[in-house]
């Protein structure tokens, strides 16, 4: 599922997939073939479109400051009508290809006709994906990215790529190069689930059965056999019931202290719409979790609480489809209201290995909130829902939030491959790898965020 094909129906025209409003002069009509997915059966949610860039005529007035040495064009796309989309991002043909540059975007609002300013990407340069040497990382299917963007309903949009201007100390005049393949990725997240009916509500629970560690509740069917639905919503839980279940799935020692926080509300995937057939069906795990990676997802804060499960449900498409993935890299998020959702498949007590860390994806849990936090302060509700999942989620396997961990790095660009590295259980993503993440307002939370954990935990 991770491949990144054209749909089964066949690949369309980009003419027919996206009409131009403008076109710069001296730039060739696009003639060449967009793979695109088909919006498909009714009850498959979303779709994506893949639009491939071209070099734009000019630099757009870009100057380097020494008229020997130009700028490099850019590359892109000028103003054009699309299929109405909601998330957007950039890609390109090598996961270790960095983009040195800027990449820029501006869309029109579905309804009102209004553009938008232009509005930077995030250049990931990836810095979050599996780790190198996986079966996921070397599936010869990842893709470099950008962070995508949350724009809401838009139907049209521009792009423009630009890359650094040469090194005034290098002499050969050459900037580096943008990566080949360069394509605008845009993600229709698909409506959200159905309203459940009340029998598969939390409030249902103690009627109908027990929710286990994995979320599965045992209901009877009329004929008598038990069967086993998904709730769109794990209840929270009491400390001792949360410490209950831990014991029992950690294997602990009877009377042991368990130091496990209370069960926070958790929405599963189901709860926020996720099309399963998107990625792929088995789950991987790692042996523990001893750490918590921070991360902001870079999507902008423009979303409003209620479109939170939107929010996932482009990442989670953009990461499988866009970027190759074998589904969503984090294994939880939070929005800006402390709503704690269910990230990458595989269980929520389970050591599921994710992909939001490169270097340090193994034994940790990757917890992004939405949002971008460079220069906004996280929502308090945010910082407390961290707090409240880490005390839960990292009790179950020991970790005390405001203790240190050693971690073995995979590789990235701040420490080596097999370097032991001491670092915070709750950790930012700066941390482990060299990045802005979680953003400097949110980075200066996580002291905050790890005392309320322990305190949670009973420490």
């Amino acid at each position: 599922m991770r491949a990144f094909i054209a749909s089964s129906i066949g690949v369309t025209c980009a003419a027919v997939l996206a009409l131009p409003l403008a076109v710069p002069a001296g730039a060739a009509p696009d003639t060449r073939t967009v793979p695109a997915e088909s919006a498909g059966p009714v009850d498959v949610p979303g779709s994506t479109q893949s639009l491939p860039m071209w070099t734009l005529s000019a630099p757009s007035g870009r100057s380097t400051g020494d008229p020997t040495r130009a700028a490099a064009p850019e590359q892109g796309l000028p103003e054009r009508e699309v299929h109405p989309f909601s998330l957007v991002g950039v890609v390109w043909d090598d996961a270790n290809a960095e983009l040195h540059g800027t990449v820029q975007v501006r869309t029109r609002a579905t309804g009102t006709g209004a553009w938008s300013d232009w509005q930077d990407l995030e250049t990931h340069n990836a810095e979050h994906s599996a780790d190198p040497g996986t079966a996921e990382r070397d599936s010869g299917t990842v893709r470099g990215s950008t962070a995508p963007l949350w724009v809401g309903d838009s139907d049209a949009v521009a792009v423009r790529v630009r890359p650094e201007a040469p090194d005034p100390q290098d002499r050969t005049g050459y900037a580096v190069p943008l990566p080949t393949g360069l394509r605008l990725e845009l993600v229709d997240p698909g409506k959200d689930p159905q309203q459940l009916p009340a029998t598969d509500t939390g409030t249902a629970v103690a009627a109908a059965g027990a929710v286990s560690a994995a979320g599965a509740q045992a209901a009877t069917t009329a004929d008598g056999h038990t069967a086993f639905l998904s709730p769109s919503v794990l209840p929270a839980l009491s400390k001792a019931r949360s410490e209950a279940q831990g014991e029992a799935e950690a294997g602990l020692a009877p009377g042991a202290q368990p130091y496990i926080g209370p069960r926070p509300r958790i929405v599963t995937r189901k709860g926020w719409g996720a099309d399963e057939k998107l990625r792929e069906r088995k789950f991987v795990y790692t042996s523990k979790v001893k750490a918590a990676f921070i991360h902001h997802s870079a999507t902008g804060n423009n979303y409003k609480c209620s479109q939170a499960p939107s929010v996932l449900r482009g990442i989670y498409r953009y990461h499988v489809k866009s970027s190759g993935w074998r589904d969503i890299g984090y294994n939880f998020a939070v929005d800006k209201c402390g709503n704690i959702y269910e990230g990458r498949a595989g269980g929520v007590t389970k050591a599921v290995l994710g992909a939001h860390t490169l270097g340090f994806n193994a034994n940790s849990m990757g917890i992004a909130v939405l949002g971008t936090f460079t220069k906004s302060n996280p929502p308090a509700a945010a910082v407390n829902a961290v707090a409240k999942l880490t005390a839960w989620k990292l009790g179950l396997f020991g970790a005390n939030p405001r203790g240190k961990v050693t971690l073995v790095s995979g590789g990235s660009n701040k420490y080596k491959k097999g370097k032991k590295v001491k670092l915070n259980v709750i950790s930012g993503h700066r941390d482990g790898f060299a990045t802005e993440c979680p953003g400097a307002r949110l980075y200066k939370k996580l002291g905050s965020a790890r005392t309320s954990s322990a305190k949670l935990q009973g420490r």
